[in-house]
């Protein structure tokens, strides 16, 4: 299917499923390299990253836990503008190595925040993995250690990123026309 409506707003692919899977295999190798002899701890951030940290998870070559925290500032298509923890952090980060996993960053902002309450835990390291960057959106630079793809400043859906709730069960990522 190369265009999708969702809501009000028609989507057209911008990235096939097989692209998809293609690059999140390179990022777990590159990962599993990383951090060979090492059991790092992957925090993935909800709604929007279940599917990337899934199918991440599936290709690590490395032993490794996963958990989730809910973190939120979109309703609709546009950022709310306040960052909002959902589902707490129950694992200690002290002396671990971690590494967040996000469906995508755009502005940078829920990191931003976010990411000063894991470093107050000291965690032994903390890396960031993406999914989706928007470069040209990020107004709160933040060092992203692995990123699948860097996009433009369109809005898109599908793996795991939704609009206003729906998109996310679409295999490829569709940008809105």
């Amino acid at each position: 299917m190369s265009t999708v409506k969702v809501h009000d707003k028609q989507f057209e692919v911008y990235l096939s499923e097989a692209v998809i899977l293609e690059r999140v295999k390179a990022l777990a190798e590159q990962i599993s390299q990383d951090y060979a002899g090492k059991k790092p701890l992957f925090i993935a951030i909800l709604n929007g990253s279940f599917m990337f940290a899934s199918d991440l998870f599936k290709q690590l070559h490395i032993e490794a836990e996963l958990c989730f925290i809910k973190l939120a500032s979109y309703k609709g298509m546009k950022s709310s503008g306040n960052v909002v923890t959902s589902i707490g952090l129950e694992d200690d980060l002290f002396g671990k190595e971690v590494i967040i996993v996000e469906d995508i960053v755009d502005t940078g902002k829920t990191l931003h925040h976010f990411l000063p309450k894991l470093m107050h835990q000291q965690p032994k390291s903390l890396k960031i993995a993406t999914l989706l960057h928007k470069s040209e959106a990020t107004t709160y630079p933040l060092a992203l250690d692995y990123v699948g793809f860097d996009i433009p400043n369109k809005f898109v859906v599908g793996y795991g990123l939704d609009y206003d709730g729906l998109g996310r069960n679409l295999k490829e990522i569709y940008q809105v026309i």
